[in-house]
């Protein structure tokens, strides 16, 4: 038992002493010829230290280690050895990389002790071994990013359309051409598409990538965490800086954006609009994959690396977007900035999730609500532009105003923002705001601005009306340009902005001008038609009297079909009810009149000259009236009997 409990205390006591003697080995800072001496007369003191010898001849093997190692990073960079193709030497290049962690594993032991002589040695292969690894990282980028052109970058997403067509490319701020201009497509724009489903798009070849990782990893190791992510961000800023090129996008300062003509802008803006939904969910998310995984080793690498990288391509985009939304502010821009304010308001978010530099995420929100405020002016400078516009020159035949085409095909066009102007206008008050709510079903602060631009429309029109000498004109053209406003509000999203309540109100309005109309035009000729001032009863009425109200009929008849049939009317079914209006008025009354007196004149001589047209006559004429094209009665006297 006791026998059994010393073996057993020695046996622990051995393995002390053996532990002891390792740490001297690995403790030891001295040449290896003097190590080994000294290990010898360690060993001579005690049995137990027998075994010594195998520390020293483990010395020499992690030696030999070290040379094999130090002798592969040099040959690499010797200028008598021909280093091997990088890519098409993978053994050769695992060796390299495997060399590479040696010396820094023996770096790590060599840490605790103080060989200078191998220390230097092996920071020297280290700071070789970088450099090597430095260039190689470069070219390994440079050769493998993958050549992106247009069609593959439009491709990564949905194709929309963004159209802004005027009929001469430019639309007036002050609308003094809309006397000249009836175009019904005046201009046309439809609203970008969204971006589809998340897509992505290869920025560097697939191979490559895990050998970028590779030597990432070993240079942050070794301590080139700031050159390796140096040399990451310039190459990659450089390729992002060429799809922004290919997407349309140049590097324009603000002085040179405001002095680009209206079309060229129009042209740039729709490209920014494209380039800041691909670069920030197609090329920015990639790059963001791309330095997660490369720098998966490093918290800091990954984020300073990103940031870099996407930096120089964020600002670029929004340069342009501040310098929009500085410059001069007209009505025909107002469309294409609410499609920049939605395309960077959707990918703000998406950018402080990405980029955690601070200065870009507040620029880019700064960029946003500049936007947003240039948005707000443009409205609020189309909204004085119609209520100041003040062409003088009638509307040819009362037909509906240019200026009523524009601001109604403008005011479609803004209902598909609603969502964003309800926002942007949510805290503005001006007079729209004292509108009663019963004006219009769903009072949000759009509804209540475009119901205000309306009503000044409307009251614009009114003066352009007394444009006119003549009154029965003058209802024609607010029942055209009336009835076109009701059809468009009728006929889009904007039936649920104003509501039924504000359509019915107008139809009301058309009705009254149509009744002034028929008093207006009518009224002369029906006096024709009264029994007043005859001098007697229909069976001794004077004959002379008659004959001047059958001449005087027959004249206002001939004027009025003269001129209303030079009238326009576009609409048809206003054109037809306003016919029926007039022979429902005016037939009965001439045929009353020709019941009582026409048999007075018809016996007599030259009856042909005086009752010139029958009831039948009168009806047959009315459908040329309001087609816009002036007709004269020929050859329509009827023969003395």
């Amino acid at each position: 038992m006791t026998t059994t409990t010393t073996t057993s205390l020695g046996g622990g006591a051995d393995d002390r002493v053996m532990a002891t003697a390792q740490q001297i080995v690995k403790s030891l800072n001295t040449p290896k010829n003097v190590r080994e001496d000294m290990l010898l007369i360690f060993s001579s003191f005690d049995n137990r230290l027998s075994n010594i010898t195998d520390l020293i001849q483990e010395e020499p093997n992690s030696q030999s280690r070290f040379d094999t190692a130090e002798r592969v990073i040099l040959r690499w960079d010797s200028p008598h050895h021909s280093a091997p193709s990088w890519e098409d030497s993978p053994e050769q290049v695992g060796e390299y990389l495997g060399a590479v962690d040696d010396i820094l594993d023996m770096l790590d032991e060599l840490s605790v002790r103080s060989d200078n002589e191998v220390i230097d040695r092996a920071e020297t292969a280290v700071q070789v071994a970088m450099s090597r690894l430095e260039d190689e990282f470069r070219h390994i980028l440079i050769r493998n990013t993958v050549p992106l052109d247009s069609e593959r970058l439009y491709g990564s997403i949905r194709r929309v359309s963004l159209s802004f067509v005027s009929n001469d490319g430019e639309i007036d701020d002050e609308f003094e051409s809309f006397a000249e201009v009836d175009n019904e497509s005046r201009f046309f724009h439809e609203r970008g598409g969204s971006l589809g489903d998340d897509v992505c798009v290869d920025l560097i070849n697939g191979d490559s990538v895990e050998e970028l990782k590779m030597i990432a990893e070993r240079m942050i190791r070794s301590g080139y965490e700031k050159e390796c992510v140096q040399v990451y961000s310039n190459v990659r800023r450089d390729a992002l800086d060429e799809c922004l090129v290919i997407l349309g996008v140049e590097r324009l300062s603000i002085e040179e954006v405001q002095k680009i003509d209206w079309k060229t802008l129009d042209e740039k803006m729709k490209k920014w609009i494209q380039a800041v939904k691909i670069g920030v969910r197609v090329l920015l998310t990639g790059e963001k994959r791309l330095c997660d995984y490369i720098f998966s080793g490093s918290d800091s690498a990954r984020e300073i690396c990103f940031n870099e990288t996407a930096k120089g391509c964020v600002m670029q985009l929004l340069n342009f977007g501040e310098a929009v939304s500085i410059a001069r502010r007209s009505s025909e821009k107002l469309f294409r900035i609410l499609d920049m304010y939605d395309a960077i308001s959707d990918v703000v978010p998406e950018l402080e999730g990405m980029i955690t530099d601070e200065f870009v995420c507040s620029e880019a929100k700064g960029v946003l609500s500049g936007l947003g405020e240039a948005a707000k002016g443009t409205f609020a400078e189309f909204e004085n532009a119609v209520r100041s516009e003040t062409s003088k020159k009638p509307m040819l035949n009362g037909e509906i105003h240019p200026l009523t085409r524009y601001v109604m095909n403008y005011v479609k066009l803004l209902v598909d923002y609603s969502g964003t102007l309800n926002s942007l206008l949510e805290d503005e008050e001006d007079e729209s705001s004292n509108l009663q709510n019963d004006d219009i079903d769903t009072p949000t602060p759009i509804a209540r601005r475009l119901v205000a631009l309306l009503t000044t429309l409307e009251s614009n029109l009114e003066e352009k009306s007394k444009l006119y000498e003549d009154g029965a004109m003058q209802y024609i053209f607010l029942m055209n340009n009336i009835l076109y406003i009701v059809q468009k509000v009728k006929n889009s999203e904007l039936i649920k902005t104003v509501g039924d309540q504000w359509v019915r109100k107008r139809r009301g309005q058309i009705r009254q001008y149509a009744t002034a109309y028929l008093r207006a035009a009518w009224s002369k000729a029906l006096s024709c038609l009264k029994d007043e001032g005859i001098g007697g009863s229909s069976s001794n009425a004077s004959k002379v009297a008659l004959k001047d109200r059958f001449k005087n009929f027959n004249a206002c008849f001939e004027d009025i079909y003269r001129i209303q049939t030079g009238w326009k009317v576009p609409d048809p079914q206003l054109r037809e009810e306003l016919r029926i209006s007039i022979s429902e008025k005016v037939l009965p009354a001439y045929r009353a009149f020709m019941g009582r007196f026409g048999s007075q004149l018809e016996s007599g001589r030259h009856a042909g000259k005086y009752i010139k047209y029958t009831a039948e006559d009168l009806e047959n004429y009315l459908p040329d009236l309001f087609e816009g094209a002036p007709l004269v009665i020929h050859h329509m006297r009827r023969k003395s009997s």
